[in-house]
């Protein structure tokens, strides 16, 4: 019984653990955005998790917006930015190294990834 009860108990802190890792937007990502019209444009997303809450900043060679009407569901996020008057509206998906993104720009689906900047 007590070897049953070791067993669950290890099991359930490796899983809130491995969550935990994967969880955790909190910071730097970079990555390359493949614009439609062939332009690659490096990006940088500052993200701050609270909870379900999801705010922080995008910055690209245009300059720095905010990230607006962002959510947190499980693994899954949301959220837009504002650039000249336009929403972009952005979809992800957390891995434990990586986030898989999809944006979209006025109808034209674009998939891209971004990965925690570890430079200090």
């Amino acid at each position: 019984m007590k070897k049953k009860l070791f067993i669950s108990a290890a099991l359930l802190s490796c899983f809130v653990f491995v969550m935990a890792v994967v969880a955790d937007l909190n910071g730097k990502w970079k990555g390359t955005i493949h614009i439609p019209d062939g332009t690659d444009l490096p990006v940088t997303y500052d993200f701050k998790a609270d909870g379900d809450k999801l705010t922080g900043t995008a910055e690209s060679q245009a300059g720095t917006v905010s990230i607006d009407d962002g959510k947190i569901t499980g693994d899954n996020f949301s959220f837009k930015v504002t650039v000249d008057g336009t929403d972009y509206p952005h979809k992800g998906k957390m891995y434990a190294d990586s986030c898989g993104m999809d944006i979209d720009f006025g109808g034209n689906p674009v998939h891209f990834t971004i990965k925690r900047d570890t430079t200090k």
